[in-house]
């Protein structure tokens, strides 16, 4: 468990990090580059600061990185991110109103495909059907499994079905009751 000591230290550190990182821009706009910092963070024994930033295209930041392992006196490493690790990186409220899944407990980015929003009945509108970043919501990933196996033993809409009431129509399926 953390002491009172280790939460002091770190609530130092996290300042270090929030002065690393105003540092950093200001050495990113002399320079003249075109990369957007998200977050600076040292290691556990801050001896290492690594800085995450997000760029359109690619990005020589050699002189940069020169420049500021002078300046703030620690070996510096920048890494480049997408927008998903981003999102990872500042965190925030997702749709459902929900801390993010990303910035909460997903490990890893998972592939999520259009399919999925077809396959869960989902508006294929691109701004219900995408996260913060811009991106397919991780969270069609999470249901697709069950949405498959049972959308694969219910009828399909449309087809004709034999019930104790007679032969019928499919007019509708809902997955999540598994009713016709």
């Amino acid at each position: 468990r953390a002491t009172a000591l280790d939460l002091s230290a770190r609530e130092h550190q996290r300042l270090r990090e929030r002065e690393a990182l105003v540092k950093c821009r200001e050495k990113v706009e002399e320079h003249g580059l075109a990369m957007k910092l998200i977050k600076a963070e040292y290691n556990f024994n801050g001896r290492c600061l690594f800085v995450y930033f997000t760029a359109e295209k690619r990005v020589d930041f050699r002189d940069l990185v020169r420049d500021l392992a002078r300046t703030l006196k620690t070996r510096v490493e920048l890494r480049q991110v997408g927008v998903r690790d981003e999102a990872k990186l500042l965190g925030g409220i997702g749709r459902c109103g929900r801390p993010l899944c990303c910035a909460t407990h997903l490990c890893e980015f998972s592939p999520v495909s259009i399919k999925m929003a077809k396959l869960q009945d989902i508006s294929l509108n691109p701004a219900g059907i995408s996260g913060i970043c811009g991106r397919l919501l991780c969270c069609l990933a999470y249901e697709n499994e069950t949405y498959r196996t049972v959308k694969a033993r219910l009828p399909k809409v449309g087809a004709t079905v034999d019930t104790s009431y007679g032969i019928g129509r499919v007019k509708s399926i809902n997955v999540l009751k598994e009713t016709v």
